[in-house]
């Protein structure tokens, strides 16, 4: 998936946010996935894409970006949960490994945590993420892969 795009990854539901962009997406979730470089998805286990947008040039994609990081977190969480309501992770879309929300794999899955259930019987977010909620992380998100193409107009 080479083309401009502005993501959204979390540490779990409702957890540390970043925001990101990039010219090539499938690449840089991979980077974020397993870590190999240095930053504050690394230090805070950042690595499950939940949200993403892409764009027909980087200079609209970097604009995008600024603009999301200015949003109060609240925004934020809604703009995921419109898209992506039980914040599942992306990266078999973005891959090609699978089609749809419904085959994506869950937070369960991810990390191998255990369903805990709601009110209705259906599955919920992982047990270990509700059972142990830490304060909210400050965020303002800072993020681009360096890689910045501007097509001069």
């Amino acid at each position: 998936m080479k083309q401009s795009a502005v993501y959204l990854l979390c540490s779990k539901p409702n957890g540390t946010l970043y925001i990101g962009v990039t010219s090539n997406l499938v690449q840089r979730i991979w980077q974020h996935r397993e870590g190999v470089v240095e930053g504050f998805t690394r230090r805070y286990g950042v690595k499950t894409l939940v949200w993403y947008e892409q764009h027909e040039t980087m200079q609209s994609a970097i604009s995008r970006e600024k603009a999301l990081k200015k949003w109060n977190r609240s925004w934020k969480l809604r703009l995921v949960a419109e898209r992506n309501p039980q914040w599942l992770d992306l990266w078999p879309e973005i891959t090609g490994q699978e089609s749809g929300f419904s085959s994506t794999p869950s937070f369960r899955e991810a990390s191998g945590a255990p369903l805990s259930r709601n009110d209705s019987g259906g599955s919920s977010f992982p047990s270990a993420f509700i059972e142990n909620p830490r304060s909210p992380m400050d965020s303002r998100l800072r993020g681009n892969d360096g890689i910045i193409e501007v097509d001069e107009q």
